[in-house]
């Protein structure tokens, strides 16, 4: 039976624990709301699969990383003119905290950014890079406003990369579709949750 390439280049994932980092984007109370319209995956189906991931890298002893959006008084976030702004309420207390999915896994890195991407700002390329680590595997959400500026800059700083589509959803199907389909390619591959976690060695 022949393969396309497309087939054969994804029939070679592998991934070695030791260089290999999952980073798992805004799976946050106030975020990542059960019931919340997204697509095309609920938000509770992307937080299972996210919450899969977490403890095959743990259990295989790769790095964890959960990032999360924070804001110390308000004052730190980010406020350019736009054609649709951003909801300028006064977030409920806790928003911030993880879900309890992924607060269970208390030995990940935590980093908490004030923007869209979890490296400007932050040190999460420093605690990749000490680790020697080369590639990150990226899940949560939004697919086209956390996830994919975090892929922009990940490719950018030169890290391998592997986007799992089934744990990461959008506002809207069409701006996961195109993201999926159009850049991550670019950037890297992608893979289903079962796929990355059997591949992890």
């Amino acid at each position: 039976m022949n393969m396309t390439n497309k087939e054969a280049v994804q029939a070679k994932l592998e991934l070695d624990a030791k260089k290999t980092a999952l980073v798992v984007i805004d799976l946050q109370k106030g975020i990542a709301i059960p019931g919340r319209p997204v697509g095309p995956n609920s938000v509770e189906q992307l937080v299972a699969n996210a919450s899969k991931l977490a403890q095959a890298f743990t259990e295989k002893g790769a790095f964890v990383v959960l990032v999360r959006v924070s804001f110390v008084d308000g004052k730190d976030a980010l406020r350019p003119v736009t054609d649709s702004p951003a909801a300028a309420a006064q977030p409920p207390q806790g928003w911030d905290e993880p879900v309890p999915e992924m607060a269970r896994f208390d030995s990940a890195h935590v980093v908490i950014k004030r923007q869209w991407g979890a490296f400007f700002g932050t040190d999460l390329d420093l605690q990749l890079r000490r680790r020697g680590i080369d590639t990150i595997v990226l899940c949560g959400l939004s697919t086209s406003i956390g996830v994919d500026t975090t892929a922009r800059e990940a490719f950018q700083l030169g890290y391998d990369q592997v986007f799992v589509e089934d744990a990461m959803t959008a506002t809207a199907k069409e701006e996961h579709d195109f993201v999926v389909g159009t850049m991550f390619p670019r950037m890297g591959r992608v893979r289903k949750t079962e796929d990355v976690i059997s591949s992890i060695k």
